[in-house]
């Protein structure tokens, strides 16, 4: 079995309660160097035997289709996780 990591972020125009509220407490627990933080969704879609070009265009298509809001959201990776 073989797997493909679909990685999903908000777009940068979109506001991230979420990030902004680790951002700002990263300094508390000591962890200065940090600037930003941006949230997203990673999936790891699991498939029998090896990812070929046309699985990694079907999961493409499944994060464009299904994964993602692209209204609100980017597409950012679609990739074959190594084992």
């Amino acid at each position: 079995m073989a797997r493909i990591v679909v990685d999903v972020m908000l777009k940068p125009e979109i506001l991230d309660p979420q990030g902004k509220a680790i951002a700002n407490e990263l300094p508390r627990i000591g962890l200065k160097n940090f600037t930003d933080v941006r949230q997203g969704k990673r999936f790891e879609l699991t498939v029998d035997g090896e990812v070929t070009e046309e699985l990694l265009a079907q999961a493409r298509e499944a994060a464009a289709e299904l994964l993602s809001n692209p209204v609100i959201e980017d597409v950012v990776n679609v990739e074959a996780l190594e084992d």
